[in-house]
């Protein structure tokens, strides 16, 4: 019958509270925002050694600052030096700080069948950039970034839409460790 559903949506028992928990925060979520900081020190940004290269974390969902959409954090790479390469959901842009480099990155397509599966342009496409320049990294672009001055370092700060990780697009491919990062590594 066309009209089933008018009998058929009073049914069932369980209930949820998932509108009233979203549409207004709780006491104990404001509180916990005022708490946390709104000016984060250069002693309060932890550094880790990753596959990615050495980062210092200016604000990340696992800091206790009030920055709830952006993930950044700040890069050097040594002269004449590399990251690693890798490919990730969410755009990227990074703010060249000091030195000059490039980025190589590498086209990918999606082939959507029974599962994902990423094709990688064979051939990457260069961009040059200097202190001062912002560089736009396209989603699911596969990137590497160089240190194209061989007697200083180069370094950038980069960000990302944290959103894409709540929205369960977290999809970080990392295919080549920075030359200085090791397993064994502190982190």
């Amino acid at each position: 019958m066309p009209y089933d559903e008018a009998r058929n949506w009073r049914k069932g028992t369980k209930s949820a509270r998932f509108y009233s928990d979203s549409a207004r925060p709780r006491l104990g979520d404001r509180e916990r925002e005022r708490r946390r900081k709104k000016i984060v020190k250069p002693d309060d940004m932890p550094w880790e050694d990753s596959p990615q290269g050495r980062l210092k974390h200016i604000c990340n969902a696992q800091m206790d600052v009030r920055v709830n959409s952006v993930d950044a954090y700040m890069q050097e790479l040594p002269p004449g030096g590399r990251s690693g390469k890798h490919r990730h959901m969410a755009d990227e842009v990074l703010y060249v700080l000091e030195g000059k480099g490039y980025d190589l990155h590498w086209d990918v397509d999606l082939e959507l069948d029974a599962e994902y599966v990423w094709k990688v342009a064979d051939q990457p496409s260069r961009w040059d950039w200097e202190e001062g320049d912002l560089v736009w990294i396209p989603p699911n672009t596969v990137h590497q970034h160089f240190n194209a001055d061989a007697s200083r370092p180069a370094r950038f700060i980069s960000a990302q839409n944290r959103m894409f990780k709540h929205l369960g697009y977290d999809d970080v491919e990392q295919i080549e460790a920075a030359p200085s990062w090791h397993a064994d590594s502190p982190r």
